[in-house]
């Protein structure tokens, strides 16, 4: 009885956010749209990235790189065959993608196909290591991608990067991916391979004797992660519409990080609400780089002033909530059922107390 009335709240909170997107899609104007749009990317890259670091308890620095795969995967098969020909200056494109074109729906699942194949196949040396190790092989692969791309003008265009891309990607396309990205995460964690990944997590040598197939686990955990972070690149590509090498240095990668670190290691939830937030403040803190009034006080316009002061709140956020803004804790019907209840009880006393 229980499962049926989760799910029933499930299917109506899916319609309600639906509502939202339609509503959010029709009526707010283009740079609201561009932060909502970025904010649901970064749900699905967080999610991803949680995975294998907060779930599996592997360090991973290399989601920039997938995430680029991902990108120049898409942008190859939507753009047309004329954008390609007046883009390639440097070389002309090779052949076969010259030719090869696909819906954005079929570019999207073969870049994150192609990324996660990738993934695949660097995951069986790399995920031998452990920590700051695995860290730093995983940012190694990123750079090896960043600078292939940067240098093979006749498939990545080089340093000039690809412009032109069709411009996709709206909130139905992103808000979309984040939900199937956290269903099929969900659903994973929730299985007896999510049981293991946690052991995992906890204790390798543990988990070895108890009969886990620690690399098994782990290079599933890895490909899974990859596979939405190719996705989650060909929407940024096609949000943008445009890319180069530049977009996908370490910087990226640490602002994935940064949000599943801030929402809490291990919660899906926590990576949802930090995502947003992460993205909100970034942009809204914009104005004070053109300089402000404080009371009497008058601060010139500082470049990069913005930037600071967001680092300055992420460390205090960190400081005071060490585990993130939920903790390793997840959202549940149950739980919201009981905290309106606490605060409706509350609130009869309260007036009972003041009668």
């Amino acid at each position: 009885m229980k499962q049926r009335n989760e799910k029933t709240y499930t299917l109506i909170s899916l319609i309600v956010l639906f509502l939202l997107v339609y509503l959010a899609q029709n009526k707010l104007d283009a740079y609201k749209i561009r932060i909502l749009n970025l904010g649901a990317m970064y749900v699905t890259l967080g999610v991803s990235l949680n995975l294998i670091y907060g779930f599996t308890g592997q360090f991973s620095l290399g989601h920039a790189g997938f995430m680029g795969i991902g990108a120049y995967v898409t942008a190859l098969l939507v753009l047309p065959a004329y954008y390609k020909e007046a883009s390639f200056i440097l070389e002309p494109l090779a052949w076969p993608f010259t030719v090869l074109h696909a819906p954005f729906i079929i570019a999207l699942i073969f870049s994150g196909l192609f990324s996660a194949l990738v993934a695949f196949i660097i995951g069986f040396p790399v995920l031998r290591l452990k920590g700051d190790y695995l860290g730093i092989a995983t940012l190694g692969f990123a750079e090896i991608f960043r600078i292939i791309a940067n240098n093979l003008p006749h498939i990545t265009n080089g340093a000039l990067g690809i412009k032109g891309i069709p411009e996709f990607t709206n909130l139905w396309w992103t808000v979309g991916v984040a939900v199937v990205a956290i269903y099929v995460i969900k659903g994973l964690i929730s299985s007896s391979y999510g049981r293991a990944l946690m052991a995992i997590r906890e204790n390798e040598v543990a988990a070895e004797v108890i009969g886990i197939n620690l690399t098994f686990h782990k290079v599933m955990s890895f490909t899974i992660s990859a596979f939405f972070a190719g996705v989650a690149g060909g929407l940024f590509a096609c949000l943008l519409t445009t890319i180069d090498p530049k977009a996908f240095r370490l910087v990226t990668t640490f602002n994935i990080l940064a949000v599943v670190v801030l929402g809490g290691l291990g919660s899906i939830t926590g990576t949802v609400i930090a995502a947003f937030l992460y993205n909100f403040f970034l942009e809204y803190l914009r104005p004070i780089e053109a300089g402000f009034n404080l009371g009497p006080i008058a601060f010139p316009p500082i470049p990069g002033l913005r930037m600071v002061t967001f680092s300055v709140l992420l460390l205090a956020l960190i400081l005071y909530k060490q585990r993130g803004i939920m903790g390793g804790a997840e959202f549940s019907w149950r739980w919201l059922f009981q905290f309106l209840n606490r605060i409706f009880n509350h609130k009869k006393t309260t007036e009972g107390g003041a009668s």
